[in-house]
């Protein structure tokens, strides 16, 4: 492993305007890599300060999500807020600002007012539909961007009781990380012409992004997948969960032929049902019997022992205990509380070690 350098970012100023999820992990991934992040909170600070569960008088969340940065309290609907806000835009590399389209603009603090006080100035807006388009004003959240881009109808669940999806696809997907990419991008650009620029990411555009086999299939043959028929999305026996005796999981992602061969050998599926293109669903049920006959336990040792991509599902205590992830140091950052005498593991965020402002750090306190 590479030894550990300065980090990349750190004379770099960055302005949060953000709130809840996506730009929070942005500028929260800016700030583990060595940038000033100043985050700009209303009078009485962010409304995720309030989320349950609490942790040293503030949500745990709002604690994972901000740490690292520092804190200043503005009114935007006052000239001293906008002036505020407007003097620390003036020495920032870069904004990032998470309100519907036009609200910076309104209160004097859009890409065009501050490119003329700051021409350096990166300016990134992350939106749901983005800043442009009929659906700009349209009002929504991670479920919305994921259901009106056709992703969330590759795999709905049952018709009577569809799922929810776990992740927030597109808050994450969609927001944090093409927010990320493209301020470095830009930040390598303007080393190049030494002008900012401004970045419009839509949560909602990279969610197409995430339907590339879809897309792939739609454009070939002209026929839309229908809901779980993709080779991922559920349409297939080589990658599907399968419930055991005991209540557990097994995750099957046996995709490749000599994976799944290996897959088959050990619960000893008939012969004639390993071509599970000829009738897929009587595949499934014969694995989906053969599982539920044994416990976890018993399943986890021979999968292991076949390495046919298949393991067992873990709680998240169970992953947070895992040798693996401990070995790789995911846990090993803290969160530190105001008085400096209690930690919590921080949010392990994809930025390499290498380049990591690395050790115990607080969460922004406001007066």
């Amino acid at each position: 492993m590479s030894a550990p350098q300065e980090p990349p970012l750190k004379d770099i100023l960055v302005a949060d305007f953000t709130t809840l999820l996506p730009g929070p992990v942005a500028t929260l991934m800016l700030a583990e890599a060595g940038a000033e992040v100043i985050k700009v909170e209303k009078p009485g600070g962010e409304d995720m300060r309030a989320y349950p569960p609490q942790w040293d008088g503030v949500s745990a969340a709002f604690a994972m999500l901000n740490r690292g940065k520092k804190s200043l309290v503005v009114d935007l609907r006052t000239e001293e807020g906008r002036k505020a806000a407007r003097d620390l835009a003036a020495r920032a590399d870069v904004l990032v600002e998470q309100f519907r389209p036009g609200v910076m603009a309104k209160h004097g603090l859009g890409y065009d007012e501050l490119s003329r006080i700051n021409p350096k100035l990166i300016y990134c807006s992350i939106t749901g539909y983005g800043q442009e388009g009929p659906k700009r004003d349209e009002a929504g959240h991670d479920l919305n961007y994921i259901g009106s881009t056709g992703l969330l109808s590759v795999a709905p669940g049952p018709a009577d009781r569809p799922v929810v999806p776990p992740a927030l696809i597109a808050d994450i997907g969609g927001g944090t990380f093409p927010a990320v990419t493209n301020i470095l991008l830009a930040l390598i650009a303007r080393g190049k012409s030494g002008k900012g620029t401004y970045i419009d990411v839509a949560m909602a555009d990279a969610m197409f992004t995430f339907c590339w086999m879809a897309l792939a299939t739609l454009h070939a043959t002209g026929k839309e997948p229908g809901p779980a028929s993709l080779s991922t999305s559920g349409g297939s026996p080589r990658y599907q969960i399968y419930p055991t005796r005991d209540g557990k999981f097994v995750c099957c992602g046996a995709l490749e032929q000599k994976f799944w061969m290996a897959f088959c050998g050990v619960i000893g599926l008939p012969r004639e049902l390993t071509n599970d293109f000829k009738n897929p669903e009587a595949t499934k049920h014969a694995v989906r019997e053969i599982i539920a006959k044994e416990t976890a336990a018993y399943w986890k040792p021979k999968f292991a022992a076949a390495d046919c991509c298949v393991t067992i599902m873990a709680t998240l205590e169970e992953a947070l205990a895992d040798e693996h992830f401990v070995k790789r140091g995911l846990f090993t950052e803290k969160i530190a509380s105001g008085a400096g005498d209690k930690t919590i593991p921080a949010l392990p965020v994809p930025i390499s070690p290498v380049f990591r402002a690395t050790g115990a750090k607080s969460y922004p306190r406001i007066k």
